[in-house]
């Protein structure tokens, strides 16, 4: 696995992609196999528990992940760098 932006998050990173993959791979299978035998209204129930599942399992982990990025941009003086593309990238191209 990638190392993180930050030596002090890779830990947490690497926390979080082994969770994400197994979540993922127990989501997708079970989607792939049924994905013609269920009607939209049970594809929907289906990812809605996924969801949920992903939340239970892993949303702890991605959130201390997450902070420890965010601390990692901000001492790198970064933040300001991403804020003020997300700006950029949201205003219309006017020529």
């Amino acid at each position: 696995m990638a190392h993180s932006l930050s030596p002090e998050c890779t830990p947490l990173k690497h926390a979080y992609d082994s969770c994400f993959n197994s979540w993922f791979e127990g989501y997708l299978e079970p989607a792939i196999a049924n994905s013609q035998k269920l009607s939209e209204g049970q594809r929907n129930e289906y990812a809605k528990r996924k969801a949920e599942e992903f939340e239970q399992n892993c949303g702890a982990v991605w959130g201390k992940y997450k902070e420890c990025v965010q601390k990692a941009l901000k001492d790198r003086g970064l933040d300001e760098l991403l804020e003020q593309a997300r700006q950029d990238i949201s205003r219309p191209n006017s020529i």
